[in-house]
């Protein structure tokens, strides 16, 4: 059985993509829409890698990204960040949250098929 993968992403036409591309490798993914559910079900199942998109509005990304880091179960678990190339400011406010990596959007997009296929995470960018 394949690793599940779990997104935190608002914009619906973003969150189509991610599911065609997941669909397309056979690889299991998931939309957080809570961040307390998210954080139960990650802990009767840890997934391989959450991606979240660091522009949502309905889960703070930050936040959540350090309470996922500061809980001894979860810890370990992937978490990528994707931002628009201009607001550079959310890569280091990622960064400081625990993201392992954060990527430009288009980058992110490019190299999607490989962190849902592996949960695989090259040195930062």
């Amino acid at each position: 059985m394949k690793k599940r993968v779990v997104a935190v992403v608002d914009d619906l036409f973003f969150a189509a993509k991610l599911r065609a591309t997941a669909e397309s490798l056979g690889v299991p993914i998931e939309f957080a829409r809570d961040a307390e559910a998210l954080i139960a079900s990650a802990r009767q199942e840890p997934p391989a890698i959450v991606l979240f998109d660091l522009h949502a509005q309905r889960l703070d990304p930050f936040a959540l990204a350090a309470r996922l880091k500061a809980d001894e179960t979860l810890r370990t678990v992937p978490l990528v960040g994707f931002f628009s190339h201009v607001q550079t400011e959310l890569q280091q406010r990622a960064r400081q949250a625990g993201f392992d990596r954060v990527l430009a959007r288009s980058l992110f997009v490019k190299e999607l098929p490989e962190l849902l296929q592996h949960g695989s995470l090259k040195d930062a960018e």
